[in-house]
């Protein structure tokens, strides 16, 4: 057993807070936090006083040359995730990765904006940025952790406890994380973040669902895999007056805000995935389950944990109420223990114990690749208005079949 981890964190904004939020609650295991990256050297200084980092930099060598580092922590931009983790794994790191592992944000020679690229192009690419992956991966014999903090949270691993103990049959799911659009200023742009509302928030449910179907296989001993995917995506807000958009944030370029997604399993059972950014009063993140002899509701945002009623802020500035809300007036659902509901605590406390006791972690390379196949084949069904057929024959299917 490894007494203390070691780790660094790529990245110093709103992904590294989560990650450290799961961090505060993970025992029975030490963790030294010896570096923090990150390309601004304002973006470190911030985060200095808020993390117990020993040391800092803009230059990800000093980590990669560091013999003490144990896991490397990604919490960078999308487009620059599949590279990092490669050069973790080439210097004898673990990953961690935060969502999507990969996705297409645009080649030499391709046609402007990126999101006018042929989603059959971005789906190939995706493949092969996933094989150089593994490739890695497996040369280096460490771990890729897939901080899907769906999977990790209580009411997920609750429904994944009664599914594996009664052996139920999931025979539909649907999944939902919906807001009123990123405070990201560069969401809307597909070179930026490899598509629009369903990579950046859809995932979330989509991973939920496929890790769920998983373990219904592992409790039947049977083999279920994903057979089809068949999706509609569109940008809606787009026919929006200045008036009319004035409270959603959303403001899409070349990426969808509303995205519906169906992926037929080997089974013949459903999963379905709805991601929008177009929708007011805060964030909607909920999997529902309907089996053969349970039902069952995940709601991981809103819940009715607690309810409060105010009439002003007074006082409340560091107060944190829930996400994407504009006011904390009137009638509200708080986020209680918010890293322990949604997951982060549970989700770092795997990643450590897979480190420290060299076990795979629950969510883990298998789970991200099948995640990022889900999502570029769902982009390429709406582009060609078809169900497209994934090839089980290879790890990495070359082609897509249409019907």
């Amino acid at each position: 057993m490894t007494e203390k981890v070691t780790i660094a964190m790529l990245g110093a904004g709103r992904g590294a807070e989560l990650h450290m939020s799961g961090y505060r609650g993970v025992h029975g295991i030490g963790i030294r936090y010896k570096w923090i990256f990150a390309r601004r050297e304002r973006q470190l200084l911030d985060a200095v006083g808020r993390y117990p980092f020993e040391r800092i930099t803009t230059d990800y060598n000093d980590i990669l040359n560091d013999p003490e580092v144990d896991v490397v922590d990604i919490c960078t931009p999308p487009y620059m995730h599949a590279e990092e983790a490669i050069r973790a794994f080439e210097n004898g790191k673990h990953v961690i990765c935060e969502k999507p592992l990969t996705g297409y944000f645009g080649r030499a020679g391709d046609s402007c904006p990126v999101g006018s690229v042929s989603k059959e192009k971005m789906y190939l690419s995706c493949l092969a940025d996933m094989e150089r992956i593994e490739s890695a991966m497996k040369i280096s014999g460490k771990r890729l952790m897939y901080a899907e903090n769906f999977v990790y949270a209580p009411a997920i691993l609750k429904a994944a406890e009664i599914v594996t103990a009664k052996k139920s049959r999931i025979l539909y799911m649907k999944g939902e994380e919906s807001l009123k659009g990123s405070s990201s200023a560069v969401a809307g742009e597909w070179s930026k973040t490899g598509g629009g509302t369903f990579i950046r928030t859809g995932t979330h449910p989509l991973s939920a669902m496929l890790w769920l179907k998983r373990q219904e296989a592992l409790a039947s001993g049977k083999e279920i895999s994903v057979k089809s995917v068949v999706a509609d995506m569109t940008c809606v807000t787009g026919g929006l007056s200045e008036y009319e958009h004035r409270h959603i944030a959303a403001k899409p370029q070349d990426v969808e805000d509303t995205s519906t997604c169906i992926v037929e399993f080997s089974d013949g059972t459903r999963a379905v995935t709805i991601a929008c950014d177009t929708l007011l009063g805060g964030s909607k993140n909920q999997v529902e389950l309907y089996c053969n002899d349970a039902a069952i509701t995940c709601t991981l945002t809103l819940n009715n944990i607690m309810s409060s009623y105010m009439l002003d802020e007074d006082g409340l500035d560091d107060v944190y109420i829930s996400e994407m809300l504009t006011s904390k007036c009137g009638w509200n659902n708080p986020f209680i223990a918010d890293e322990i509901i949604r997951g982060y605590t549970n989700e770092m406390q795997d990643f450590m114990e897979s480190v420290a006791f060299d076990r795979e972690p629950k969510s883990g390379f298998e789970l991200a690749k099948d995640t990022v196949k889900v999502v570029y084949a769902a982009y390429l069904s709406s582009e060609q208005g078809r169900r497209i057929v994934l090839d089980r024959a290879e790890t990495f299917p070359r082609t897509a079949v249409y019907r």
